[in-house]
C-alpha cells in the first residue's frame, strides 16, 4: 500500500477513564521522605484464580486466550474451557506431589498450554517458575539455567518442543525429573505428553487444594538478573499478584468499564508480560491474543499481521517495539485503522521512549482517527509484581515515573547526593527463594525494598508532577575531576539522540577525564543509512563507513552543545560489532544491558577508547578521530 505523509497539528487525547493519583508527603529523619497515596487500596481476593472461576460462571464462552495454530488460524480457549483445563492439569500436578520444594519449571515461551499449566499451578497452590527461553536456546554453556535448576530442584519440567530444547535438557535436567512436552520428544529421554495432563479427571482433592490456597501461598518464582548477572528467584505470592491487579484496575479505570483485549508478545518469564499483562486479562475478564512476533527485523512482520486482524483496547510494548511499528503504520492503512479503532491507551516500560518515536505515534494516530492516544508509563520491579508508580495523563513523558499508586508506599532515602526509591506494600515480595543473604540485603530497617533506582522531584513545590528517573545507583561513577556521572539520564539522552541507529549504549569513564560510550548499533538501521553499500556488506564495513561515522559524530556534537558539562555528554564513542553475550552476563533475561559486565568483559576496548592518540575506530568530538 502507498505510504502517507503525516504532518498534523496538535489534537485532543482520546478519552479514557483513569483513577486519581493524589499523594501526600511526610518528612522523616535524616532527609528521608515518604510519599503515599491519599486513596486506600480496594479489597482484593485471596487467590488470583477466584477471578477465573468468576468469569467461567459469568462469561464462560468469552475468549480468555488465543494463539495461532500451524495453519495460521486462531486457537481460542474460553474462560469455561480454561477453568476445566486448570482443574484437570491441577489434578495431575497433585498426583505427582509437586510443591514449593518440588515446583513446576517451564522452559519454553508463551503459548496456550504454558498459560493453562500456569493457571493449574495457581489453582492448586503449586509454585511454578517460567524461565527465559534464552537460557536454553541462546546460551551455549547453560550456566544460568543450571544455576536455577540446582536452586529450584523442580519436580516437573515442561517444554513445548522437546527437540528444540534437547541440548539444554540434556545438560541440566536430571534424568529422574519428569519431562512433559507437547511435541518432538528429545532423543534418548523419556517424556510425558502434555495431553495426558489435560486428560486427567479432577477429584475432590483439586477443590480442597484450591481452598487451601491463601494470600501467603507462593504463586510463582520469577528469575531476574542482578548486577552480577546471576539470577535471583523472586518469590511471588498470591497477595502480591492480587493486590497488584487491584492497583492496576484502580489506576487504569477503563478496565472497570470494559474487558481489555490485548495483543502481546512480552515474555511471561518477565514480570511485565507474565504478571502485569496476563494478570490484567485474567483479573478483568479480558482476552489475550498471543503475538508470536518480536520487535526484531525478522519478527515484526508477525506482529503486524496480528495487529491488522485483532484490534487491541490496551497496547503494551517496549520502546523498540513501538519504533519498529512506525514504518508499518505509515505504509499500511488497514493496519493503522484497525490498531487505533478501539485503542484506549498505550503503555511502555523497560526503557525510555525517545521523543521522536512518541511524536510520530501521536501524528499517525491523529492522521488516522483524529485523536492522540494516551501513552502511560511508570516504575516497577519484579519485586513489586511489578506495578508500583504511575504517571497520569498530565505528567506522562519519557523519563517520568509518576507517583506511588494506591496501596504503595514510596520512601526516598538519601544515598550520597541522590534519593533511592524504596517500596513497601502488599505487592512487594517477601524475598528471594533459598537466597536469605540476598533477601537480607534487599530490605532496609523499616521493611522497604531497596530498588537501587534513584528518583528526583520534577517540582518540589508541586508534588502532583511526580518524579523522574535519576539512574541506577550502582551504575553511577565519578570522573577524574571528582564530577559524578549520572549514568541513567545520560544513557537515556544518548539513546534519544542516536535513535534509530543504536540498540543500546554502555557508559564508560570511571576516573577518566571525560565520558565515553560503547555503542551496540542497530545494524539494519545503520546499513540503511549507508545506501551505497552492497546489501551483503559485512558488519565491519557498515560500522567503518564514513557516512555512518560522520552522522554519529554530528549527533554527539549536538548533544555536547546542549549539555556541555563534562558529565552530561559523551566525548568519545566506539561501535561494537559483537553483540552482548548472555553467557558472559552482559545481557539479562529481559534483554537489558548489564553495564558492569560489559565494561569488565571489554576492558581492552575501554582502554582503546581512551588511548592517546585515539584508536582509529574511536569516534571523538571536538576534532577527534577518523
Amino acid at each position: 500500500m502507498p505510504s502517507v505523509n503525516i504532518a498534523v497539528p496538535p489534537a485532543p487525547l482520546r478519552h479514557v477513564p483513569l483513577g486519581a493519583l493524589d499523594v501526600r508527603l511526610e518528612h522523616g529523619a535524616g532527609g528521608v521522605v515518604y510519599i503515599r497515596s491519599q486513596h486506600p487500596l480496594p479489597d482484593h481476593p485471596d487467590r488470583l484464580t477466584d477471578r477465573l472461576e468468576h468469569y467461567a460462571r459469568e462469561a464462560p464462552n468469552r475468549v480468555f486466550i488465543a494463539e495461532r495454530d500451524g495453519s495460521g488460524s486462531w486457537r481460542r480457549v474460553t474462560y469455561g474451557e480454561a477453568l476445566a483445563a486448570a482443574k484437570s492439569i491441577g489434578q495431575s500436578l497433585l498426583d505427582r506431589g509437586l510443591s514449593a520444594e518440588r515446583p513446576l519449571l517451564i522452559l519454553s515461551g508463551n503459548d496456550v498450554d504454558h498459560a493453562l499449566l500456569g493457571l493449574a499451578a495457581l489453582y492448586v497452590g503449586v509454585p511454578y517458575a517460567p524461565v527465559s527461553p534464552a537460557y536454553s536456546i541462546v546460551s551455549f554453556d547453560h550456566g544460568k539455567l543450571r544455576y536455577i535448576v540446582d536452586l529450584l530442584r523442580p519436580g516437573l519440567v515442561f517444554v513445548a518442543d522437546g527437540a528444540a530444547y534437547a541440548r539444554a535438557i540434556g545438560a541440566v535436567v536430571p534424568l529422574a525429573t519428569e519431562l512433559v512436552i507437547k511435541r518432538n520428544p528429545p532423543p534418548g529421554r523419556p517424556a510425558t505428553d502434555f495431553a495426558e495432563l489435560l486428560a486427567t479427571s479432577p477429584t475432590a482433592e483439586v477443590a480442597a487444594a484450591n481452598r487451601a490456597v491463601g494470600p501467603d501461598t507462593i504463586a510463582k518464582f520469577l528469575y531476574t538478573s542482578g548486577s552480577t548477572g546471576w539470577p535471583k528467584g523472586v518469590i511471588n505470592t498470591q497477595r502480591m499478584l492480587c493486590s497488584n491487579q487491584v492497583m492496576l484496575r484502580t489506576v487504569i479505570a477503563v478496565m472497570q468499564e470494559e474487558p481489555p483485549v490485548i495483543v502481546d508478545w512480552l515474555p511471561w518469564n518477565h514480570t511485565f508480560g507474565g504478571n502485569h499483562n496476563v494478570g490484567i486479562v485474567l483479573y478483568n475478564g479480558g482476552s489475550l491474543y498471543i503475538d508470536g512476533g518480536r520487535p526484531t527485523p525478522d519478527g515484526i512482520a508477525e506482529t503486524v499481521r496480528n495487529l491488522r486482524e485483532i484490534a487491541p483496547t490496551l497496547y503494551f510494548n517496549v520502546p523498540k517495539g513501538f519504533e519498529m511499528l512506525l514504518p508499518h503504520f505509515r505504509a499500511d492503512r488497514v493496519l493503522r485503522e484497525n490498531f487505533f479503532s478501539r485503542l484506549k491507551l498505550n503503555f511502555f516500560a523497560a526503557a525510555g521512549l525517545p521523543q521522536p518515536i512518541w511524536q510520530a505515534l501521536d501524528e499517525i494516530a491523529v492522521a488516522t482517527c483524529g485523536e492522540r492516544i494516551l501513552m502511560l508509563t511508570g516504575l516497577g520491579a519484579t519485586e513489586s509484581a511489578p506495578f508500583a508508580m504511575s504517571c497520569d495523563r498530565n505528567t506522562t513523558r519519557s523519563g517520568h515515573v509518576g507517583v506511588p499508586v494506591p496501596g504503595m508506599e514510596l520512601k526516598l532515602a538519601p544515598v550520597g547526593d541522590k534519593l533511592e526509591a524504596r517500596f513497601r506494600g502488599p505487592n512487594v515480595t517477601p524475598g528471594y527463594w533459598r537466597q536469605p543473604e540476598l533477601t537480607a540485603k534487599a530490605f532496609d530497617e523499616e521493611g522497604f525494598y531497596r530498588t537501587g533506582d534513584a528518583l528526583r522531584f520534577i517540582d518540589r513545590n508541586d508534588l502532583s508532577q511526580g518524579f523522574a528517573f535519576d539512574g541506577r545507583l550502582a551504575e553511577d561513577f565519578k570522573l577524574s575531576s571528582g564530577t559524578r556521572v549520572s549514568v541513567g539520564p545520560l544513557r537515556a539522552r544518548l539513546l534519544d539522540q542516536l535513535a534509530p541507529l543504536v540498540r543500546d549504549v554502555v557508559i564508560a569513564g570511571v576516573d577518566r577525564d571525560d565520558v565515553g560510550a560503547l555503542i551496540f548499533p542497530d545494524i539494519l538501521a545503520c546499513r540503511s543509512l549507508c545506501r551505497e553499500l552492497a546489501g551483503d556488506a559485512s558488519v565491519a564495513a557498515v560500522l567503518a563507513h564514513p557516512v555512518l561515522r560522520d552522522d554519529l559524530r554530528r549527533r554527539l556534537t549536538a548533544l555536547a552543545a546542549e549539555a556541555p558539562g563534562s558529565s552530561t555528554h559523551v566525548a568519545r564513542a566506539i561501535l561494537l560489532a559483537e553483540p552482548p553475550s548472555i553467557d558472559a552476563h552482559e545481557l539479562t533475561d529481559k534483554g537489558s544491558i548489564n553495564q558492569r559486565a560489559v565494561l569488565a568483559n571489554r576492558a581492552a576496548l575501554v582502554e582503546g577508547l581512551y588511548a592517546d592518540p585515539p584508536a582509529p575506530d574511536v569516534i571523538a568530538i571536538g576534532g577527534g578521530s577518523a
